[in-house]
Order: C-alpha cells, then sequence, then structure tokens
C-alpha cells in the first residue's frame, strides 16, 4: 500500500513526504519518483486529491481522482489530444454563432456535438476553458460573469460555468 502525504520538516518551510510503506522522501521530487515507481499519480501522490489553493482541496485532476499512474498518463494523453483536435479557430467557429453572452458548458458541448464526441472521450470542457482564456487574453471575448466563490485566504476567484461575450469593434 503506496500514499505518499507532505509533512512539515523540522526547520520552518522545509517539506518531507512519507509513504505509507513506511519510506520517509526528503523533497518533492524524491516523492514523485516513488510515486512513479508505485504506480500513484505522481500530481497527487496516490491521494486522490489536488491542493488548488491553500486548504482547497478537489479531484486531482491528472489522474481523475484515482491517485494512479496508469489513469494519470491516459488522461494526460487525452488533454494532448483534445488540445489537437479542439483549435483557437473551431471555437471562434462555434463562438461565432452566439449573438450574446455563452456559457462555457454552451461552448462545450457544441464542440463535443460538432466532433461528435462521447462524454468521457476526451476533456472537452478543460480544453475549451482554456481555448475562451486565451481569446479573453488576446482581447477577442470578455468574461461577463461574477464569480461563484471568493477564497479569502488568498485572492482566488472560482467560477462554475462562467459567461462570456464577444468584443465587438465600433461601428459594426
Amino acid at each position: 500500500m503506496h500514499v505518499i502525504t507532505r509533512r512539515s520538516g523540522e526547520f520552518l518551510g522545509d517539506e518531507a513526504y512519507g509513504c505509507a510503506c513506511g519510506l520517509s522522501l526528503a523533497d518533492r521530487m524524491t516523492a514523485e519518483v516513488h510515486a512513479a515507481e508505485s504506480r500513484l499519480c505522481t500530481v497527487c501522490l496516490g491521494g486522490k486529491q489536488e491542493e488548488i489553493a491553500p486548504g482547497l482541496l478537489r479531484g486531482c485532476s491528472s489522474c481523475a481522482g484515482t491517485g494512479r499512474r496508469r489513469e494519470q498518463i491516459h488522461w494526460q494523453l487525452a488533454h494532448a489530444e483534445a488540445e489537437q483536435v479542439i483549435t483557437v479557430t473551431l471555437a471562434r467557429t462555434v463562438i461565432a454563432g452566439f449573438d450574446g453572452p455563452f456559457h462555457l458548458s454552451e461552448i462545450a458541448d457544441a464542440v463535443r456535438g460538432g466532433l461528435s464526441l462521447e462524454f468521457g472521450r476526451l476533456p472537452v470542457g478543460p480544453r475549451v476553458r482554456d481555448v475562451l482564456l486565451q481569446l479573453q487574453q488576446w482581447g477577442e471575448i470578455v468574461m461577463v460573469s461574477a464569480p461563484d466563490e471568493l477564497i479569502d485566504d488568498v485572492p482566488t476567484f472560482l467560477y462554475n460555468d462562467p459567461r462570456w461575450q464577444r468584443v465587438r469593434t465600433l461601428g459594426r
């Protein structure tokens, strides 16, 4: 049985790790190596959750919350395939069909339907989110949603299903 957890070091700021098998691990790198050797996810170290902000845990997005290395590799390959299939051009084409604001889920559903992908085949939602954030950064769309959750300890905003709108140029 292997599950690796973070332990506070003897000196302030030091991090050490320990495995349920009894092995002490000096740092994150050795913990990841032991995780890989034990067929555990190298992101969550077999714990099935990742810390996205101090004190805020969610199911590990790298291994789909399984804690296993095999699933991590499959999920990473699916993410890489999604990057190749779900392009900025595809997202722009889908967005062009919306006159007003649109939800992330609407664009993801339209992309999934347009590519005839079954649910779970590729991480469509996360890839569409990344493309929409890229288009936002380029000034082509603007987010019109308020955050659904604010984490006070760290300046982190969480959105469940954010809405964006195309930016229209003057004279159009």
